[in-house]
């Protein structure tokens, strides 16, 4: 089963095993289950020939490049979330600090050497999972909870623990076929969850039943694990080990509830007590080190918090808190809620006050000497400049910022694809379908990429190959019948040439085999349940 594993026994660990009682909670803890259902075809076998043999004693775990392919898939499902906090600026923080964890412990990477992925999800509880194959997540309500850098990197730390220590492909190994019971309850829940709770708390309650104390025992020690890795972690990356305790024992003090009450048999992870004493007792031998928190800490927290919620009463209360920090005596205090008052102007359309409050930020940012450097190293600053000049309409100015930015940030991708949007809306088409062009020739995995670029032929009335470009970012996440769905289309548009009709005959015969590789793979697996 592809495990998902909170940082500690909340209601979205104990709850979430057990019973399932909420739809947020089904969303937010069961997203790794959408791997094993492909998503054009709704059945729970689907894609469960992504597992190996789990009877076959010579290979009796899923590889490192099969951990892979499955997260991969998981992601596929997770980015199509409503709640999936699809954001440039917050995924390069969260990619940076995850990425400087893993240069200190290149060894966490694990034999295949895994490109770890981290992402945020809109959801309060203070949570955070790992997929298999390098797949970190984060519950909008975590980072916000995080009061140091070095608490949120705890955090991160303990997730690529679980990765570290595959602890999915072993509790596969070790739960074998019985895995397979609550993971069919499971993804079927997750559909459920879409348009009835109450159908998804019984199928998944169901089928827990079965193998649940299997899982339980298994997570205990899990959860044991992924602790003491994460501390080695965090202190070979230079942060502060006390933030992995204070953060423990804030989650204690909140989730005390559900932890310190609940029935020995169903606390799916240690007492939060228990986990704080292990670090603790690891504590004893280390020197203490201070750790300075980026300025990026404090951007990313308030871009978060009006992220979370940008409803009408979510930007009310976002406002008053940021009035709020603006009286603290700490200057990163200030500049985060400039930074997050000027997001409340924007989407409020005060774009005045938007351009009021960046430039406030960006002028105290300049001089703390010790921090200006984050002008030109962070995207967050030149990505809100972007929004608002388009939307105000300046989408010359908003295209130079662009150009301007990506000179000095030629690797964040969320720059690449405003640049396009502010391309798009000054109606330079050519100039958009040239770059992305040059774009998916260096990443050619990128869906989001053949989705620009579906909209730049729309604009262009290119129809062929707008639905060409659409059926590659179908064909990208391996969602095969959508994807063969759009070349039908595309093959019967009256501007589909010899050239577009040869390119549609070749994708259309490499996509079917692959689509029928995954239906025998189906089919197989059904006869051997």
């Amino acid at each position: 089963m592809s495990e998902v594993f909170p940082v500690s026994g909340n209601d979205s660990t104990a709850q979430g095993r057990i019973g399932l009682v909420t739809k947020k909670v089904l969303r937010a803890s069961l997203l790794a289950a959408t791997c094993f259902v492909v998503p054009e075809i709704l059945t729970v076998n689907a894609a469960a020939q992504n597992l190996p043999t789990l009877g076959d004693t010579s290979r009796e775990e899923l590889s490192p490049l099969m951990e892979r392919r499955l997260g991969e898939q998981i992601m596929n499902a997770v980015r199509r979330d409503p709640d999936y906090m699809d954001d440039g600026p917050v995924s390069e923080y969260l990619n940076r600090l995850g990425n400087k964890m893993l240069d200190a412990r290149p060894d966490a990477r694990g034999e295949a050497a895994y490109d770890f992925e981290f992402f945020a999800v809109r959801d309060p509880v203070l949570n955070a999972f790992a997929f298999p194959g390098g797949f970190i997540g984060l519950h909008s309500g975590l980072i916000l909870a995080a009061q140091s850098e070095s608490e949120l990197a705890s955090v991160i730390g303990h997730e690529i623990g679980h990765v570290a220590q595959r602890h999915i492909a072993r509790m596969l190994t070790s739960q074998k076929f019985d895995s397979l019971i609550p993971l069919a309850a499971l993804a079927l829940a997750v559909l459920a969850a879409r348009t009835s709770p109450d159908a998804a708390i019984a199928l998944a309650t169901g089928g827990q039943g079965l193998a649940i104390q299997r899982q339980l025992n298994f997570s205990r020690d899990a959860e044991r694990e992924a602790d003491r890795v994460g501390f080695q972690i965090l202190r070979d990356s230079g942060f502060d080990t006390s933030g992995m305790v204070s953060f423990f024992g804030r989650l204690q003090a909140s989730m005390r509830n559900y932890t310190d009450n609940a029935p020995a048999y169903l606390r799916s992870h240690p007492l939060t007590s228990e986990r704080i004493a292990d670090i603790q007792a690891r504590m004893l031998d280390q020197r203490y080190k201070q750790h300075a928190d980026s300025l990026e800490f404090f951007l990313t927290k308030a871009r978060v918090r009006i992220l979370q919620d940008a409803t009408i009463q979510g930007l009310m209360d976002a406002k008053v808190f940021f009035e709020g920090q603006l009286k603290s005596e700490k200057d990163e205090d200030k500049i985060a809620a400039e930074y997050g008052l000027s997001l409340v102007a924007l989407k409020q359309f005060d774009f005045a006050a938007a351009h009021r409050w960046l430039d406030a930020a960006k002028s105290k940012t300049e001089k703390l000497t010790s921090q200006k450097s984050v002008l030109t190293t962070s995207s967050a600053y030149v990505s809100v400049a972007i929004d608002i000049l388009m939307a105000e309409k300046r989408d010359g100015e908003a295209v130079a910022e662009a150009e301007k930015a990506m000179q000095l940030l030629p690797l964040s991708r969320g720059l690449v694809y405003q640049y396009v949007e502010a391309l798009l809306s000054a109606k330079k088409t050519e100039a958009a379908g040239v770059f992305l062009r040059d774009q998916i020739s260096l990443y050619r995995q990128d869906a989001r990429l053949q989705n620009l670029l579906a909209k730049v032929y729309d604009a262009q009335g290119k129809q062929a190959l707008q639905h060409i470009a659409l059926a590659e970012a179908y064909a990208i996440q391996n969602t095969w019948t959508p994807a063969l769905q759009q070349l039908d289309i595309a093959r019967r548009e009256k501007d589909a040439g010899f050239y577009e009709q040869s390119v549609i005959d070749a994708f259309e015969r490499e996509w079917k085999e692959k689509h029928k590789e995954e239906l025998a793979g189906e089919r197989k697996h059904k006869l051997t349940m």
